[in-house]
Order: structure tokens, then C-alpha cells, then sequence
């Protein structure tokens, strides 16, 4: 069992355990009803609805244990964190060769880099955690190195 630390905000947090519920007291109740009725179809070597179920089932299933790892391992951003470094909450605005860009650093749970929310596990993530304003950082990645200067921390 994984025991890593999964930063999420208060927000992300309760919308994991919302999912959770969600798949524990309605979706598994759903999938159950869908295996019984495949089952009154008769052979079930060779029903496609009762595989389907199955398989749904599963997936089910594993995004409960997930849910359920992540919940237990879970650590709350602090919204109140220091503005003088850059760490997981905060909203680093840097300016690159493409210009200025604003990312937010958070857990990997919660990240979307379309809506410059970063994951503290990438690249650009780790390259910035600890940094000061007014530091540049050099960001090295498959595609070769980058470099962001930090304007603002908050």
C-alpha cells in the first residue's frame, strides 16, 4: 500500500470524498443491478452484458481502493502559507521566452496544466518549490532546458 503523502486543498479534498460516496453508495449499487439482471439472461459464457458488467465492476472497484488511499493519505494545503518562497498552495507568476505565465502548484490529485494548475511532481513543479522571487530557475525537461524568472509569489 502506498503510503505517499497526497497534498490536496479543503475544496479537493471533499469533492474525493464526495466521488467516493458517490461510488461506494450509488455506482456499485448500480453495477450490482446490472450483473443480476445479465445473469437472468441465461448462459453467461457467452453474454456480453454480463461481461460489460464485470468489467465495470472492476474499474469500480479499483477507483474505491484509490479514493479510499487517497483520502487516508491525504494532507490539506494551507491556504495561510509564507508569500517568500514558493511551496505547495502558491500562486508563483514567472516569466519565461513564451512570456509571462501565472501556475499554481498543487497536488498531483488536482492539477490541470490547461488551467495553470501544476503538480508539485512535475517538472516545472519541482523546478520552482523553494525558489525566491527575483530567482531564475532552469527547468530541464525532454524537450530541452527552459528557463523562468519568478516575478511574484502569493
Amino acid at each position: 500500500m502506498n503510503n505517499k503523502p497526497t497534498y490536496v486543498s479543503a475544496e479537493g479534498l471533499s469533492k474525493l470524498k464526495a466521488e467516493l460516496e458517490e461510488m461506494v453508495n450509488v455506482r456499485r449499487a448500480e453495477v450490482a443491478a446490472r450483473i443480476h439482471d445479465a445473469k437472468e439472461h441465461g448462459d453467461l459464457a457467452e453474454n456480453a452484458e454480463y461481461e460489460d458488467a464485470k468489467n465495470e465492476q472492476a474499474f469500480v472497484e479499483g477507483r474505491i481502493q484509490t479514493l479510499e488511499a487517497l483520502i487516508k493519505n491525504a494532507t490539506v494545503i494551507d491556504n495561510n502559507h509564507a508569500t517568500d518562497h514558493v511551496q505547495i498552495g502558491s500562486t508563483v507568476e514567472v516569466d519565461g521566452t513564451d512570456g509571462p505565465e501565472r501556475f499554481v502548484i498543487v497536488g498531483s490529485t488536482e492539477a490541470n496544466p490547461r488551467e495553470g494548475r501544476i503538480s508539485n511532481e512535475s517538472p516545472v513543479g519541482r523546478a520552482l518549490l523553494g525558489k525566491k522571487k527575483g530567482e531564475k530557475v532552469v527547468v530541464r525537461v525532454p524537450a530541452g532546458d527552459f528557463t523562468y524568472k519568478i516575478v511574484s509569489i502569493s
